[in-house]
């Protein structure tokens, strides 16, 4: 699986439109592709994932202003199957 990490200003509609399309992906139960920032990424996350929610609030140092965020991951495990070129070097390097 590749990375995909973008930041964008949006409105909070945006951002919910968003995340309720992801939600509804995730809902679907089939593979789906992520797409953030004109990049995508194609993800299919197994039936029980770990979701992690954070929420922050960092005051400036001028004490008249602070940021805040909220960050979600979903984390989950699957088994790799070794791709062709994986297969072929075993097969080659066990035949010396």
């Amino acid at each position: 699986m590749s990375e995909i990490e973008t930041e964008s200003e949006k409105t909070r509609a945006e951002v919910a439109a968003y995340l309720r399309d992801l939600a509804d992906q995730l809902e679907g139960g089939s593979e789906f592709t992520l797409e953030l920032g004109g990049r995508q990424m194609q993800v299919d996350p197994t039936d029980s994932v770990t979701f992690k929610l954070e929420g922050e609030s960092d005051p400036a140092e001028s004490g008249t202003e602070s940021k805040e965020s909220i960050e979600f991951e979903l984390v989950w495990w699957r088994e790799t199957q070794p791709d062709d070129a994986d297969t072929q070097q075993e097969a080659s390097g066990s035949e010396s």
